[in-house]
């Protein structure tokens, strides 16, 4: 982790955080285009599934954001899904969104810009 930047170490410290207190199979962080920071764990109820990604940026834009610039993700997938790189997408801020995909404890595996 240590080629990161400080904002994106905070994300991963909030993703983990976030995925490790419910015991979620993934962890999410993002920084909006203003700096705040939103965590989100995945959702899997009977009437709702939603992945970390997906609650996550619910709650950015619930939360009034204008777009996101920086996601982590944590969790089992190598990679990032193509529906959640849809809603990173949909939503990216002017250059996009930087997204760091990890395991569970943190260790980062791979960037990529949705």
């Amino acid at each position: 982790m240590t080629d990161l930047s400080t904002e994106d170490k905070k994300l991963v410290t909030l993703a983990r955080a976030t995925r490790a207190r419910i015991q979620a199979a993934e962890g999410a962080a993002v920084r909006d285009t203003e700096g705040r920071t939103y965590a989100a764990a995945t959702v899997d109820l009977p009437s709702l599934q939603l992945s970390a990604v997906q609650a996550v940026v619910a709650m950015a834009v619930a939360g009034g954001s204008s777009g996101v610039e920086a996601c982590v993700v944590l969790g089992d997938a190598q990679d990032l899904t193509e529906p959640d790189a849809a809603v990173l997408g949909d939503f990216s801020g002017a250059d996009g969104v930087t997204v760091h995909v990890g395991d569970a404890r943190g260790t980062i595996a791979g960037t990529r810009t949705a």
